[in-house]
């Protein structure tokens, strides 16, 4: 069976560029009929917050991407040190007790040398008396796994094949002085024994995938199906990095972003397939195709959310927002048609609220000096409310006898007048709804 996982850490919230593991890895399994798992890696006790694991769950189920199972890397330690033995026992895994400072002057003495800046594996040479001397010296070591320096090749579901000399690679730091865990072996036990078999994530994993198909393999299980996608740039090509704390899901949320227009938009970014707007996550599931997606970067632009969040509202049911509209206040007999009529004038649900208070309260008008005497003159024109469907018509044609004037010259100062707005609804439309007399 397939099964998938998305893995965050709960040290903040998700945001867009995280999504898409998230989203791929979904897809994946929904697809498949298997099975996805929502998994905390939470080892860190000083920077997980239970407050990020809730706002984790809702970002994530305000989406609509559930979950078949939940686990937490925090109440799996005695599975990793499991793992950590079983690893010592077969001499994968070696104690080093180097500083931060000692491992930076090997690195520029390396470099200056021309050589990668790989560790030389020191440690391996010390006998028990020097262990136990540095480690009273020291405190306890870090815990590094020991590649074996051969390629290691799979073929990527993206990238297409890929090989890593593991002797390029440094012998990767599976356990801290401290004795906490790192993601590498925690996440390698996990995956193992939840038979994980498929793993979407960043470009930037490639090298930890290389070290972790070793590491599965020192531990008995197979490695999963792997594929790396792109990373997102900003529109102009820039690093996203810097801006992903302000493209947090609960931020675009905050700004009435659609969660099916974040969804259609970002099962297609970066793919050969061009971005629609779909209308459930079956229709998502559906098409896609990690195959289709590709290597070089990919520009996100959030501003791209703004007309699929428009598109999706239009494209809404009155009874998907009849909660919504009773709530505003709208009078039952009106609520049906005060949608049909402002569906596809806003740009997000809360914009419903605006043109409610418009049309209960009236607006602010909005007439230019040069229009001020022609408007005063269509206003004594206009007939008695309430206003009914033909009112607009029968109105404009009055105005137009009376003052001469055709076309925008007629109909736009009158729009401004009633609406305070550039543009809106059709006029015949907003007036029946209009719940006091037009005054100025």
């Amino acid at each position: 069976m397939t099964t998938t996982r998305f893995a965050p850490s709960p040290t903040g919230y998700i945001h867009i560029g995280n999504l898409r593991a998230a989203l791929f890895n979904w897809l994946i399994a929904r697809k498949a009929g298997g099975t996805f798992i929502l998994r905390f890696d939470d080892t860190d006790p000083e920077r997980s917050k239970q407050e990020y694991i809730d706002a984790i769950r809702e970002d994530l189920e305000w989406l609509g991407l559930t979950w078949d199972r939940e686990e937490h890397q925090s109440s799996r330690i005695d599975r990793y040190n499991a793992a950590a033995d079983e690893l010592r026992t077969s001499g994968r895994l070696y104690e080093a007790f180097e500083t931060p400072t000692e491992l930076d002057l090997k690195r520029k003495k390396l470099l200056n040398m021309g050589k990668p800046p790989v560790y030389d594996r020191a440690a391996l040479a010390l006998s028990d008396d020097d262990r136990a001397k540095l480690r009273a010296e020291r405190g306890d070591g870090v815990w590094r796994f020991k590649l074996d320096h051969e390629r290691i090749e799979w073929t990527d579901g993206i990238l297409g094949p890929i090989s890593i000399d593991a002797a390029s690679v440094s012998d990767p730091v599976l356990i801290r002085g401290d004795g906490q865990f790192l993601y590498t072996l925690a996440s390698v036990a996990d995956d193992t024994e939840f038979g994980v078999t498929d793993i979407v994530r960043g470009a930037d994993h490639v090298t930890n995938t290389a070290t972790q198909i070793q590491i599965i393999a020192a531990l008995g299980g197979t490695a999963p199906r792997f594929a790396h996608h792109s990373l997102l740039t900003g529109p102009q090509g820039e690093a996203l990095s810097k801006r992903l704390g302000t493209l947090a899901l609960r931020d675009l949320r905050a700004q009435g972003i659609e969660p099916m227009a974040i969804l259609s938009l970002m099962a297609r970014l970066g793919s050969a397939d061009p971005v629609e707007l779909r209308t459930s996550l079956d229709e998502i599931v559906e098409g896609f195709d990690i195959t289709r997606f590709g290597a070089a970067p990919t520009k996100f632009d959030a501003d791209d959310l703004k007309p699929l969040t428009a598109r999706t509202i239009a494209a809404l049911p009155f009874e998907a927002v009849a909660a919504e509209i009773k709530e505003l206040g709208v009078p039952g007999a009106l609520a049906a048609r005060f949608w049909e009529v402002v569906h596809e004038n806003i740009a997000t649900r809360a914009e419903m609220a605006d043109w409610w208070a418009l049309f209960r309260d009236g607006a602010t008008p909005m007439v230019a000096d040069e229009d001020r005497d022609f408007v005063e003159q269509a206003i004594a024109l206009l007939p008695p409310h309430p206003y009914g469907p033909d009112t607009w018509g029968d109105w404009t044609s009055q105005v137009k006898e009376a003052t001469g004037r055709k076309g925008r010259g007629l109909f736009m100062p009158l729009r401004h007048a009633v609406t305070g707005k550039e543009r809106g609804p059709e006029m015949a439309d907003v007036l029946p709804l209009l719940q006091k007399p037009l005054s100025f």
